[in-house]
């Protein structure tokens, strides 16, 4: 190879560990306001961007090289199957769509780890990825160190607090914290073992030369001080956990019983959901469809809806099916197989089956696995060798390689990163756009809100919570033009076609997102309350809202919250019968359900039913009396309708009158719709909701 190729690949080298090293610096302490998720997506963006400037640097190489060049470890196979399991997860889901979308940043681990193991193959290179993990983890702890002195460097308002964390969670921090800490130590040992005499020498630094044992005393010196930071920071932020800010984490039992309820329960498709589980990033769906009664029994979790399970062992079983389980504990195996007691990936291991992931630890996992196979690769090199691709070609009796190879795969890396970079840039764009639209919504900015929500919208639209929220966001607006005409007056034609312009958006968007995700109870929300709202105002508004709040039930059948809403509908249009039956399921599936109990009461009394109306709201006072305000309000309504009781014993003891209907209270806790446009004569015709039914038939608590 010529000196010039060679100085040219050195330069690709060390640019490649250098664009690894920002990676592993930075990770953990990225985070910006200006995306939806502040902590999250700067970490994937940053994740994205990496990769796929790493992925044109090995095409580059290998063009330069003539050659193609992969490093073979025992777990390649396992994480390509991992991979491809997770990936048929998504595609099998129902919720295919959003799953696909939560499959990409597992995408971009699998090929950073990919990416890693191919880069750090000399000791100096797996060092420099070393220190700058440990370096980025000793910047959280510092971060978080300081913010609870009160000490707060970052000029933003939303950092000054005491438990500010740049990881976004403080389990997460501790987590991340207790994976990093036995790096450090690793590196301190040398310095360690250097006070414990000749016997307990571990690294024998006394053989060395002067000046090299210097330099190794003095980087274990900088990795002791490390080890004490990142201690300091990972014993805090427990004491945070413990004392201001404990984790609010799925119980044990629910996370094994919605899991197993997935793969095994599943009657509308029985194998997909074994082999395959309900789709990756989907177990928000496995959680409302399969949660059981007795969850209704904790005071303090019911009304959360998790996003994640009680561990990530129990979260891959529920999202990635028994194909996904099996390729994890593969991978497993083949890490204790190895028996090398890497702690870091040991720990990690043991957590996924105790605690749950967030992405942030899914990546580490794997940044954490390819150090191990790096470190691997320098002890043992026939085990982890390189497998090297070329062609030869003569010329005078000189043989050279073709550059053939080299050009086709770096024709194939400039493919895929022109295809992951085109969505995955849109997507970061449209995030950013939409973060805008929440800024100008808090700021009553209407006009603008909606067109930076439509301009998120068109860069991406395959993210089913941004549709949800437009949905909202133009009944608001088409409500606020209905309410601003003066009473009696009618609207311009103009007016009238932005308000019928409005709710054919509202009610597009809303069933967009229900195409994209059907089995997400909170979209059959949505878009029932859409539906709900145009009540009186759309021709068979109040069957599009009954029908489409029943289909949420069918979704999450154990909340009782969908039952008050569902209640609510009928409570709106005056069918007292109905709503009783609903009020009635709401407090099966919740005994202690104060809210049931009330509007139960208010059905009974508007029907007519006096005396279990009183029964209903001696209930409420009993179940809110730690609740001052609400206690206050309940025995109002009590005295109130004591004195109706009254009225009408008396007006039943004339058998010449008839008995006078129950006044129409409108107390605040009644459920009623968020947004409600005027009634029209004559009403005007609505779209449909035409979108299929997600399922068909779940267990609900009347059953």
């Amino acid at each position: 190879m010529k000196e010039a190729n060679k100085e040219l690949l050195s330069y690709i080298d060390t640019f490649s560990l250098l664009v690894l090293g920002v990676l592993f610096l930075l990770f953990p302490v990225v985070f910006t306001s200006q995306t939806t998720d502040p902590f999250g997506v700067p970490k994937q963006m940053l994740l994205a961007g990496v990769v796929l400037l790493s992925l044109l640097l090995l095409g580059a190489r290998a063009l330069v090289s003539g050659k193609l060049q992969f490093r073979s470890t025992p777990f390649n196979l396992p994480v390509v199957f991992f991979l491809f399991a997770v990936l048929g997860s998504a595609v099998f889901s129902v919720n295919r769509v959003d799953s696909l979308v939560n499959f990409f940043p597992v995408l971009y681990a699998v090929l950073l780890y990919f990416i890693t193991i191919n880069i750090l193959r000399r000791e100096n290179a797996v060092l420099f990825a070393l220190t700058t993990l440990i370096i980025g983890g000793c910047l959280a702890s510092i971060l978080s160190i300081l913010s609870y002195l009160q000490i707060y460097l970052l000029p933003y308002a939303y950092t000054h607090t005491q438990l500010f964390t740049p990881l976004g969670s403080l389990l997460d921090q501790a987590m991340y914290l207790a994976l990093i800490v036995p790096l450090a130590a690793y590196g301190a040992f040398p310095l360690v073992s250097s006070y414990l005499g000749d016997r307990k020498n571990l690294f024998k630094t006394q053989w060395l030369p002067s000046e090299e044992r210097q330099a190794v005393n003095g980087r274990s010196l900088a990795f002791g001080a490390a080890f004490l930071v990142l201690l300091a920071g990972l014993g805090l932020t427990l004491y945070l956990l413990v004392t201001k800010q404990q984790p609010t984490i799925l119980p044990f039992f629910t996370g094994f019983q919605t899991a197993f309820a997935e793969v095994s329960q599943n009657a509308t498709r029985y194998i997909q959901s074994f082999l395959f589980g309900a789709g990756y990033g989907e177990y928000l769906t496995v959680f409302t469809r399969f949660k059981q009664e007795s969850y209704n029994a904790n005071p303090n979790l019911w009304s959360f809806t998790f996003f994640r399970s009680s561990t990530f062992f129990f979260e891959l079983l529920a999202t990635t099916g028994i194909l996904g389980v099996a390729t994890f504990l593969f991978l497993g195996y083949r890490i204790v197989r190895e028996k090398a007691f890497f702690i870091p990936i040991i720990l990690a291991l043991l957590a996924a089956f105790l605690l749950p992931f967030s992405f942030t630890l899914v990546l580490l996992f794997f940044i954490l696995l390819a150090l191990f196979v790096a470190t691997r690769g320098l002890q043992d090199q026939k085990r982890y060798h390189d497998f090297e691709y070329y062609f030869l070609t003569m010329h005078q009796s000189t043989a050279s390689y073709s550059r053939i190879l080299p050009g086709l795969f770096l024709v194939l890396m400039v493919a895929i990163i022109s295809v992951l970079g085109y969505f995955t840039a849109r997507y970061f764009m449209s995030d950013v756009r939409f973060q805008s639209a929440l800024v100008a919504a808090q700021n009553n900015q209407g006009l603008q809100t909606y067109n930076l929500q439509r301009e998120a919208i068109s860069l991406f639209p395959y993210r089913d919570s941004y549709l949800r929220i437009f949905s909202q966001t133009n009944l608001a607006l088409a409500n606020s033009l209905a309410q601003a005409q003066p009473k009696g007056s009618s609207p311009s034609a103009d007016v009238q076609q932005n308000i019928l312009n409005l709710i054919q958006q509202s009610v597009d968007s809303g069933r967009g997102a229900v195409q994209l995700s059907p089995l997400t109870a909170l979209n059959w929300n949505n878009l029932g309350t859409v539906y709900r709202s145009l009540i009186g105002f759309g021709q068979d508004a109040d069957k599009f809202a009954i029908s489409m709040s029943n289909q949420a039930i069918l979704l999450d059948p154990q909340n009782p919250q969908q039952y008050i809403s569902l209640g609510g509908i009928y409570y709106q249009l005056g069918d007292w019968a109905n709503a009783q039956n609903q009020f009635q399921l709401a407090i099966k599936a919740k005994q202690d359900y104060a809210n049931g109990w009330y509007n139960l009461g208010h059905a009974l009394e508007n029907k007519g039913d006096l005396q279990n109306a009183m029964a209903a709201y001696q209930n409420v006072k009993t179940l809110v009396a730690n609740d001052p305000e609400s206690t206050k309000k309940i025995a109002t309504e009590i005295d109130a309708l004591q004195k109706k009781i009254g009225e009408q014993e008396k007006i039943q003891a004339n058998a010449n009158q008839q008995t006078q209907p129950a006044e129409n209270q409108e107390p605040i806790n009644v459920n009623q719709p968020k947004t409600q446009l005027p009634e029209r004569k004559p009403q005007v015709d609505i779209p449909e909701p035409s979108v299929s039914p997600a399922v068909k038939a779940t267990p609900t608590p009347a059953e």
